[in-house]
């Protein structure tokens, strides 16, 4: 059948339907929805919940989908989030928190699946005032940390180690990290095994991030809270008709609730009198629906003829060549044959419809929640210049607003050419993995076949280290040498975490460095970073990264390893100390590299040309102990060898040791050697193309 006799047998198909449309009798019976939710949740302790909250046994609609609680025969409360159980301990409905713990690690820090306490970020987050604990499992005999736990009855795990913190495994079998309350993890030093217990046992807080304007306008009208799963909102159920209920109406949210339609029953005096408008209603929706079927049948094959018409034309036939970004692995081309003229990489692929633009829309991507174009383009008020919050090599910044009320930075990529889809998928796919308090939060992103490649993360208000050292926030002060201690502390624990989930950054730098108003920091912006094999000691790859932050070996031999984080790292604790900029062009001609200016410094015994003169170096002991103790730090990161600067985990226990005044810092044996981003080093290089095992 050719597509002109398809649309034709489409049309009259459709045509006859309206004809044969059926209008059911009956009416719709008020407390369908309406009285199913209004049993309360009540277990043990936990009681008088409503929605968002609903029980297993309760009908899917009375509840938001991922808040089901179960009462178990003990009266205790479980709850399934992220495919790990946690018991439920108290639910504090005003401020949208509860306390959870693990159920896998209530009796002993041994679970049968060693995975670390992760949320479904899109509806919950930890509440302030919790820390991490990690535990390490079968380590060697030598390992530092605060405690071995020996209360594991499971032999596959002969030891245990508790470190503070959110770490990796490092030389162990496995690690798991778990919250706890800040205010009992102070005592985890003199902790025994049962002790530590009690503590895993008293839980965290969490935050659900439902907006519960909705449900509250609901109730205050005497409505009932329920999820509408087709519009995947908070919808009112109402006891009566809309003109007896007018809060419950389609009006009072501002999107049409499609179980908040009510009749009353009818009597034997007026059952036909209370049909009409129904089966009126009724009528008039199918025709409706048959005639936007009839209109999209036009379109389609009006489209059909267009692009029949287009196939014979010779400019399409030479488009065909063009790469197109493909849903299933980013690049593809449109045809087989090897295409004979050259093109710009750069050319973006839009789609060609608003359904397109929404590609993926509700869906996830590599567990990243997919947001639509036009959801983001409302949050940003249109991309409007006065969000930017900031611009960068890869794309623009804006501050956002979503309708759940939940604040988010947008960073939308330049262009959506081969190398901008490359970096949008990296930077997703590795932060969904990660879950770390000192890392930003992906909240999502939109499609790869969306107008633009968008990421969403969660808003951070303070602005980034750079700013506050040497930016439009620096006149501030409010960067004392404490809080830059505390700064360098929490990158570099993020930073010791990602190495040792096989991660290198690849762009550390102040500027990726954010500030919450607490000034404790999120590392953010991946797009650069790389996944780095365990059985290799570096992998080959073209330099990538910012002027002045970038490896010198790196560039030198293209050899990528976790030791080039440490060199831009070491560059970091210079600004922190020094307050000036990585690269300044009006600093003398030997001084425009801050890394050499720094290594000069420190060679030369001139530490007090170096430090911020508002830290009070001069003036103050402790400060003038702590800054030379991280310039000596410093200059081991930024060691032109890379075999000769520390690792990132001990780059972290030296900066704790240094904050608390019993410093494992070693003292840097100072080289006769100048540090210059594209000097020689000593040896050979392999080929660019190597991935070098471990010897």
């Amino acid at each position: 059948m050719n597509s002109q006799s398809f649309c034709f047998f489409s049309l009259l198909t459709l045509a006859s339907s309206l004809v044969l449309i059926h209008v059911p009798q009956g009416s719709s019976n008020p407390n369908e929805f309406y009285q199913p939710c209004g049993k309360k949740y009540t277990c043990g302790n936990i009681t008088g919940l409503s929605y968002p909250f609903l029980s297993v046994n309760d009908p899917p609609f009375c509840g938001y989908p991922g808040f089901e609680f179960k009462c178990n025969q003990d009266s205790t409360t479980s709850m399934v989030i992220n495919n790990i159980n946690y018991r439920i301990l108290n639910v504090h409905p005003t401020t949208q928190t509860m306390r959870v713990v693990r159920e896998d690690m209530m009796e002993s820090p041994c679970p049968v699946d060693l995975v670390n306490t992760t949320l479904d970020y899109s509806l919950f987050d930890f509440a302030a005032g919790y820390t991490n604990l990690t535990f390490l499992y079968n380590c060697p005999v030598s390992y530092i940390a605060i405690m071995d736990v020996t209360a594991c009855r499971n032999s596959k795990y002969h030891n245990v180690f508790v470190l503070p913190g959110a770490v990796g495994p490092g030389k162990c079998t496995a690690s798991v990290t778990v919250p706890v309350l800040q205010t009992s993890a102070v005592t985890v030093g003199s902790l025994n095994s049962s002790g530590l217990g009690q503590l895993l046992q008293e839980g965290f807080d969490i935050r659900w991030k439902l907006d519960g304007k909705a449900c509250s306008e609901c109730t205050q009208k005497k409505g009932r809270c329920g999820y509408d799963e087709f519009s995947k909102k908070t919808t009112c159920f109402c006891p009566g008709p809309p003109l007896e209920s007018s809060a419950c109406s389609a009006a009072a949210f501002g999107y049409p609730p499609p179980f908040s339609i009510s009749v009353p029953s009818p009597s034997p005096g007026n059952a036909k009198k209370s049909q009409i408008p129904l089966t009126v209603g009724l009528s008039v929706g199918g025709a409706v629906l048959a005639g936007i079927g009839v209109g999209w049948l036009i379109f389609f094959c009006r489209q059909k003829k267009k692009q029949i018409a287009s196939e014979a034309s010779p400019a399409q036939t030479e488009r065909k060549d063009l790469p197109i970004l493909s849903s299933s692995n980013g690049l593809t081309s449109s045809s087989s044959s090897p295409s004979s003229t050259n093109f710009t990489r750069s050319i973006p692929s839009y789609p060609s419809s608003k359904s397109e633009a929404d590609y993926g829309r509700g869906s996830s991507y590599f567990g990243a929640h997919v947001f639509s174009f036009a959801e983001l383009e409302e949050a940003t008020n249109n991309f409007d210049q006065s969000k930017e919050l900031g611009d960068g090599g890869f794309g623009v910044v804006y501050f956002g607003k979503l309708q759940d009320g939940r604040k988010i930075a947008v960073k939308r990529l330049y262009e959506n050419n081969f190398k901008r889809v490359e970096q949008f998928m990296n930077e997703v796919e590795i932060l969904t993995k990660l879950r770390h308090k000192n890392l930003v939060t992906l909240y999502g992103c939109t499609s790869k076949r969306s107008r633009d490649l968008l990421l969403v993360y969660e808003y951070i208000p303070n602005g980034t280290v750079a700013d506050h050292l040497h930016g439009k926030r620096a006149k501030s002060g409010l960067l004392s040498w404490p809080v830059r201690m505390n700064i360098a502390i929490e990158t570099a624990d993020a930073l010791a975490y990602l190495h040792s989930s096989v991660i290198i950054h690849r762009d550390v730098k102040t500027n990726n460095i954010l500030l919450d108003n607490d000034f404790h920091v999120k590392v953010a912006d991946f797009g650069l970073s790389r996944l780095f094999p365990n059985n290799v000691t570096h992998v080959s790859t073209a330099p990538q990264g910012t002027p002045g932050y970038v490896d010198p070996e790196y560039y030198q031999c293209y050899h990528l390893t976790e030791k080039s984080d440490v060199y831009s790292f070491g560059v970091v604790l210079v600004e922190l100390i020094s307050s000036l900029e990585a690269v300044d062009t009006d600093r003398h001609r030997h001084d425009i590299n801050l890394a050499n200016m720094a290594v000069n410094k420190i060679q030369s015994h001139s530490m007090h040309e170096l430090v911020d003169p508002n830290l009070g170096f001069s003036t103050n002991s402790s400060v003038r102990r702590m800054t030379t103790l991280v310039a000596e730090l410093a200059f081991r990161c930024l060691q032109q060898d890379r075999d000769l600067r520390p690792s990132m985990q001990e780059v972290l226990e030296t900066l704790r040791g240094i904050q608390d005044g019993e410093s494992k810092a070693h003292k840097a044996e100072v080289l006769d050697i100048v540090v210059d981003d594209v000097g020689l080093l000593k040896g050979s290089c392999s080929s660019p193309d190597s991935v070098a095992p471990n010897k």
